[in-house]
């Protein structure tokens, strides 16, 4: 029988992928009739789960009233409700809601606030981003820049802003030096980030990018403690704003509703996305500082940047009622106690494994680390593919889940991400521990391990 042909540009030009045809909470449902468990929730996206009634009705009511209007001309009530429902009580000193489509436009909007910030507010030698390598915030040429993913950004790299520079990832498996101690990894990461503010020049710095809890480019890497508290005392010392990207690990991904508050800090601007609809719609969101917004409106009293899309009603509909079922189920509480089951389960049978040479995360999002050789940490050749195979055997075992590589160098490293929905029960975390312990086992004897 003859490969049927797609005309849809699928992420593998080579094959098409299966198509899924229903979900039902924490399964999705393939044409030939299999049933996925969605153990990654897609890309840290789905925390509620597929077809939730709630969110769908939500989004019934706001067809049959509105579905689009231009923000030149018009607000809408699910816009202004989502607004008050994120910062109506200001975290963190966060009192504005840009609303876009996705993840990499919040970090565009991000980055061109704290430029426009500075601008407006006498500073126009701030035009220079300090970020992180084996980061990721986007895939737009911005957000890109931004990134430290070395294999998303390499075709491009002459197309990237100068305008982006990149330190040591907080990544302790990685980068913390025998005999090291915490504290002192953190001093060492702080003086870098000084060093190089110092390089650039202090006054041309207009901020610093960073996801609180790294997400698929190195695969759930919390922060060692204090190192968010140094960060910010650095950034200011120096007048440069922080932005924290919490596009994955955001939205209650890691226990609480952003992932600053449990580093006892906050952001100058934040972006999220996923979490934030649930993939029920595209939204994402930029939230930003009344300091910073107040400068604007003062100033030339507009944000100089916009999308079709802004603020879809459609979308921050579908958004509000997923927050609302957050807070009315007490799924945080269900993400906290689920994390600790399934940090729990993964360190019963990975933390003894051979070829596991980290377990690490926050909440429900978590990640192993494959290694060639635990004493070493030494990678497997990445033209093994081993994060490739991992994803294609759970799949056929009915796991989805969302391995990559490059996590260690952007070229070496494997993981395997695990981010399931809220709903999860612990049954389903169970589940999600087995079928993934088989399709390691079983993808390592493939290249003969």
């Amino acid at each position: 029988m003859a490969t049927r042909t797609s005309r849809v540009m699928h992420r593998s030009l080579r094959e098409t992928p299966p198509r899924a045809i229903g979900g039902d909470g924490v399964w999705l449902i393939a044409d030939n009739g299999r049933r996925i468990l969605d153990a990654s929730g897609g890309a840290a996206v789905s925390c509620l789960g597929h077809q939730h009634p709630r969110v769908l009705g939500a989004m019934a009511r706001q067809a049959s009233k509105l579905a689009y209007a231009h923000t030149a001309f018009f607000s809408s009530e699910p816009a202004e409700e989502l607004a008050d429902d994120l910062v109506g009580h200001e975290p963190g000193g966060l009192a504005g809601a840009y609303f876009v489509s996705g993840g990499s436009e919040a970090i565009e909007a991000s980055i061109k606030l704290a430029r426009q910030y500075f601008v407006e507010s006498g500073q126009p030698r701030r035009q220079h981003f300090i970020a992180r390598r084996q980061s990721y915030h986007g895939n737009t040429l911005g957000a890109l820049a931004a990134g430290g993913n070395a294999w998303r950004r390499e075709p491009y790299a002459p197309l990237l802003s100068q305008a982006f520079s990149h330190v040591t990832a907080a990544f302790a498996y990685h980068e913390m030096r025998e005999g090291e101690s915490e504290a002192n990894f953190v001093a060492r990461l702080a003086a870098e980030l000084e060093a190089e503010f110092q390089r650039l020049g202090p006054d041309t710095v207009a901020a610093f990018i960073a996801e609180p809890v790294v997400g698929a480019t190195a695969g759930c890497v919390p922060p060692p403690e204090g190192y968010f508290r140094a960060v910010r005392d650095i950034c200011d010392r120096h007048g440069a704003l922080l932005i924290l990207d919490e596009v994955m690990c955001g939205m209650g991904r890691t226990g609480t509703r952003h992932a600053w508050e449990q580093e006892g800090i906050a952001p100058d601007i934040q972006a999220i996305a996923k979490g934030l609809g649930g993939g029920y719609q595209p939204i994402g969101a930029m939230l930003a500082s009344g300091r910073i917004i107040d400068t604007i409106r003062q100033g030339s009293g507009a944000f100089q940047h916009g999308h079709t899309y802004l603020a879809h009603p459609l979308a921050c509909a579908a958004a509000l009622e997923v927050q609302r079922v957050i807070d009315d189920e007490q799924l945080l509480d269900r993400v906290r106690t689920l994390g600790a089951q399934l940090e729990r389960r993964l360190t019963e049978r990975f933390g003894n494994h051979r070829h596991v040479g980290d377990i690490r995360g926050r909440g429900l999002f978590q990640a192993i680390e494959l290694v060639a050789d635990r004493a070493t940490r030494a990678p497997f050749d990445p033209a093994l593919k081993l994060n490739q195979r991992v994803k294609a055997i759970a799949f056929e075992g009915g796991l989805g889940c969302y391995p990559a590589g490059g996590c260690m160098d952007g070229r070496s490293g494997d993981h395997v991400l695990l981010a399931p929905p809220y709903i999860a029960t612990s049954d389903d975390i169970d589940m999600i521990v087995d079928r993934l312990g088989q399709a390691v086992d079983l993808a390592l004897k493939s290249v003969g391990h």
